[in-house]
């Protein structure tokens, strides 16, 4: 009989949530598979929430999408009632309470939600039971263990945007290089007290070849 970690032990993708001390970086790699088939090279895992907010899914496609898409509908419900953006832990917390009123029919989805309000830049973990813990740098997906590698020798947290870009690069790129579940291309969103930024491939290169 499967344990609870291996029925839901994510066996693709890799995405990755760092905070920097003037913004948030969410990343990941764009390959979608089902056991050993490549069924999509430029799957989007990567969302826009709102202005100040974005998530990362892993895990079922259908399961996924569906909590972005709540989440999406209260991020703009709160803006209209309370006249300003939902915090991010507020949306932290409602996409937690969604997971774990399921959990006996869970959500297979592993999701990074990151974003900055006024108290600052914050990025959430969440697993298809609901639990819910900030971190500072996480890594999901079957690619995370090769991630965690080039996170843990060379984040610091006092790093800004520019200075943790290249070491977000490196480590989706050394993921997708050794995880044959992960691969084909990446995507780089930046968070800040601009709003909401998907890097250009332009940017991309610019940061691999450095």
């Amino acid at each position: 009989m499967l344990g609870v970690a291996d029925r839901f032990a994510f066996k693709g993708t890799t995405t990755i949530g760092v905070v920097c001390r003037d913004g948030v970086i969410l990343a990941s790699d764009t390959r979608v598979t089902m056991g050993p088939l490549v069924v999509h090279k430029r799957g989007k895992k990567i969302y826009k929430i709102d202005d100040h907010l974005a998530m990362t899914i892993a895990g079922n496609v259908a399961d996924a999408q569906w909590s972005v898409e709540v989440l999406k509908v209260n991020a703009n419900l709160y803006r209209l009632e309370r006249k300003r953006p939902i915090p991010v832990s507020s949306a932290g917390r409602l996409v937690a309470n969604m997971l774990f009123s399921s959990r006996l029919a869970p959500l297979v989805t592993q999701i990074l939600l990151g974003g900055i309000d006024d108290s600052g830049p914050h990025v959430f973990s969440l697993d298809p039971f609901g639990s819910l813990t900030e971190e500072k740098c996480v890594a999901t997906g079957s690619g995370s263990p090769i991630a965690y590698g080039v996170l843990e020798d060379r984040y610091r947290e006092d790093m800004t945007v520019k200075e943790a870009l290249p070491i977000v690069v490196k480590s989706i790129e050394s993921a997708m290089k050794r995880d044959v579940a992960s691969g084909d291309s990446f995507d780089i969103v930046v968070i800040d007290g601009n709003g909401y930024r998907e890097l250009a491939e332009e940017e991309k290169k610019a940061l691999i070849s450095s």
